[in-house]
């Protein structure tokens, strides 16, 4: 790769149907993939969204820096020996990658207009910020800027990419995809 070429991070979002009787045992299977996961050269953080009570639907996020990282761990000797461990605690999976901000709308090829993304974050990042500087700039203001912006930054990037923005783009879908 040149040094003019930048590979975008890369998202795997991962669906799994659990067992709920095995439920304990699910969640400390997940950790072990995470902590697999996170010593894999290239990889940049997960998640697990859980399902409403009595949900059995996991949503895990793994972010890599670029594809050949995703990919090692993909097909990963380790991976594959985890995968067989949790085998009887998933009923059904599905996997699937995104790049950029377009994951979080809809598969790249219906993705809508960037200027229609660029407004539903704004609508998502406005009032959480907002809501944020007004609870914690009392408490953030004896800190110099650049560890105020760091916090905040920290706070605030998990809840808009897990909550706010996912909630955005539901309420939003007709406008988003509607033709530009």
């Amino acid at each position: 790769m040149s040094s003019s070429s930048v590979s975008a991070p890369v998202t795997m979002l991962v669906t799994r149907h659990i067992a709920p009787e095995r439920y304990g045992d699910f969640l400390s299977w997940m950790r072990q993939g995470e902590i697999l996961a996170a010593g894999f050269p290239g990889f940049l953080g997960s998640g697990v969204l859980q399902p409403p009570e009595g949900g059995d639907q996991y949503q895990i996020v793994l972010r890599f820096a670029d594809e050949p990282s995703l990919g090692r761990w993909e097909n990963s000797l380790p991976r594959r020996m985890w995968l067989e461990r949790g085998a009887a605690l998933v009923r059904a999976s599905h996997a699937r990658r995104a790049s950029g901000t377009d994951g979080w709308f809809a598969p790249a090829s219906s993705a809508p207009p960037r200027w229609k993304q660029a407004i539903a974050i704004w609508l998502a990042y406005f009032p959480v910020l907002l809501v944020f500087s007004i609870l914690a700039s009392e408490h953030l203001s004896v800190l110099p800027v650049f560890w105020r912006v760091l916090v905040t930054s920290l706070a605030l990037t998990p809840v808009m990419v897990f909550v706010c923005i996912p909630t955005v783009s539901r309420v939003l879908r007709r406008w988003l995809h509607a033709a530009a």
